[in-house]
């Protein structure tokens, strides 16, 4: 493995290693030090990977990005199911990722949003960029749905899938705030009725 291999794959696991904690705790409550060790690479070694931590923000939502579209981009490849089918199933996806024991899964839009949108630009304008990318992927689950005939043509399909994303962000911030499920099965019923002919 050549040096330029080792220093990404460090890069990548302070990354993945730092997910679960800032999901848990929110970026400004996690310390270098706490991400360095939950990685187990040595202190003091962090500006090696990183130019500061808002660069390191920035690459963890990058990352998050990344990882969440190749997850979306695999459940609009699936065969065989309806639009509406996959957009249930996409919106089973942000139930099950809220649950205890899930912390790598949880949502960084609706942990960090608030948050981080405040203090940089540059990860604001990087959750911006995956939030239209996610709701461009949505939309064309919503167009595979009205040419199938599941879900309604009486909206545009991006308006649509705006709708359906927005309502699962609030579920899920409504799903913290009340530490109850109602907002889940309230979203899926809500949903349900938006898209469905």
């Amino acid at each position: 493995m050549t040096v330029a291999e080792k220093h990404e794959q460090a890069r990548r696991r302070i990354l993945e290693s730092a997910r679960p904690l800032i999901g848990l705790r929110g970026f400004s409550a996690v310390g270098l030090s706490q991400i360095l060790e939950a990685a187990g690479i040595p202190k003091g070694s962090f500006y090696h990977y990183f130019e500061s931590k808002e660069h390191f923000g920035a690459a963890l939502l990058e990352l998050y990005n990344e990882q969440y579209l190749v997850k979306l981009e695999a459940l609009i490849a699936q065969t065989g199911r309806t639009g509406f089918e996959k957009l249930s199933l996409y919106c089973q996806c942000w139930v099950d990722a809220q649950q205890d024991g899930c912390l790598n899964e949880k949502c960084l839009v609706v942990k960090l949003a608030a948050e981080v949108s405040d203090l940089s630009e540059r990860m604001r304008l990087i959750l911006a960029e995956g939030t239209t990318r996610i709701v461009d992927c949505l939309a064309r689950i919503v167009e595979e749905g009205q040419k199938d005939g599941s879900i309604t043509k009486a909206l545009p399909a991006r308006y649509l899938a705006s709708a359906v994303y927005q309502t699962w962000l609030g579920a899920t911030l409504l799903v913290k705030v009340t530490h109850q499920q109602a907002p889940f099965e309230e979203a899926f019923e809500a949903t349900r009725h938006l898209v469905t002919v």
